[in-house]
């Protein structure tokens, strides 16, 4: 990577709470200018780097970075332990917001799906057929800072997005794990529905009830949870609608063994999460106790990395102002049925459907939202 890439400072989620939290100051009644101070303290402590465009080109919008119209944003998690190299998207949601500006539509991407990923001449990676959660891996997995790692592996999934859906990104985010961890506890937890009993492969309850972190084994069979104390028993997520703790909020986010509709609950879940981030962010408590605005921006500022491609952060603030008067929709592919396909050799994956491959054009075109009424089975439930 070199050295013109590296631009700023860290990512997409946290701008994604950042301007929705600044978008709302505004829609209550804070001043011009009190937003604009939220939006300058909230971009100095996000680093940001260049994410997409570089060695690829194909995944960047054309002539610059023109937000007027529609807006498509990539949000890619990762699940990064300490002294890990290899990085693979856990999670990949295209962020879309069409040209009225006062709409947010969350897209989740199946990690299994089979893409075509291309070739990038400045890496030397000639290109490759395989699920689209190693497109970030094939761009991390080259010599660099893990800055650099989360760089290049944003621009290839980035550009494998665009080489199979079309579309085109006005900017990126990358989020870990235990930067989404921070974020959840800064806002002193967040309001979530648990539409089905879950149980945890990474948290337990020990005899006095406190939570205890495990490992998932999946080296076994059957796989199951190891490292617990003895006596401990799996931390397990009964229905129903309740406040919970960044530790149990995180841990629901991520089960996907077991459920009912599997990656497709996870993402659900997923999108739920943010969508409750974004619903705490922007609440009065939030934005008007300034310690708790300051711990947020801090642990914001820890926690991502994030492109605009350039754009000032406070232009997409009062570009895209309209959107924090409606509710973030959440959107899920193959209408939240696994498709499965195999390979010649016998890999299994999961095939987009056609009207999932005209959903992701309709976002490509700017028409999702007419896609949407004719084809409401799209819509995930957003409790």
């Amino acid at each position: 990577m070199t050295s013109k890439r590296r631009r700023r400072r860290d990512p997409l989620w946290a701008r994604l709470l950042l301007i929705f939290g600044a978008v709302l100051a505004v829609s209550s009644g804070g001043t011009l200018v009190a937003a604009r101070t939220l939006v300058d303290k909230a971009t100095d402590s996000i680093t940001q780097t260049e994410l997409i465009g570089g060695g690829t080109g194909a995944a960047a919008a054309p002539e610059g970075n023109n937000i007027d119209g529609a807006v498509n944003m990539l949000l890619v998690g990762i699940d990064a332990r300490e002294n890990d190299t290899d990085y693979r998207a856990d999670t990949i949601i295209i962020l879309h917001i069409p040209e009225t500006h006062d709409q947010a539509y969350l897209i989740s991407i199946p990690r299994d799906w089979m893409v075509d990923i291309p070739p990038h001449d400045e890496l030397g990676f000639p290109g490759t057929t395989a699920k689209i959660n190693s497109a970030f891996f094939e761009g991390s997995k080259f010599p660099g800072s893990p800055l650099e790692k989360r760089g290049r592996g944003t621009e290839v999934l980035a550009a494998t997005l665009t080489r199979n859906t079309g579309i085109e990104f006005n900017g990126a985010a990358v989020i870990d794990f235990g930067g989404f961890h921070s974020i959840v506890h800064a806002l002193g937890g967040v309001d979530l529905c648990i539409t089905e009993r879950a149980e945890s492969v990474h948290i337990g309850v020990d005899p006095d009830g406190k939570l205890v972190k495990g490992w998932y084994n999946d080296q076994v069979y059957p796989p199951r949870m190891e490292g617990l104390p003895p006596g401990s028993k799996p931390l397990v997520h009964e229905p129903g609608c309740r406040a919970m703790d960044a530790t149990r909020a995180l841990d629901y986010a991520r089960i996907r063994k077991d459920l009912d509709n599997g990656d497709y609950g996870r993402q659900q879940h997923q999108q739920q999460l943010i969508k409750a981030i974004v619903k705490k962010a922007t609440s009065s408590g939030v934005l008007t106790d300034l310690g708790k605005l300051n711990e947020l921006v801090k642990a914001a500022g820890e926690a991502f990395i994030l492109d605009t491609r350039g754009t000032p952060v406070a232009d997409f603030f009062f570009t895209l102002k309209g959107v924090a008067a409606n509710d973030l929709t959440l959107i899920k592919t193959n209408a939240g049925a696994f498709n499965s396909a195999q390979t010649a050799s016998g890999e299994a994956y999961e095939a987009l459907d056609a009207l999932s491959l005209e959903m992701l054009k309709a976002a490509d075109e700017g028409t999702l939202s007419t896609f949407l009424i004719e084809n409401p089975q799209f819509i995930a439930n957003s409790r």
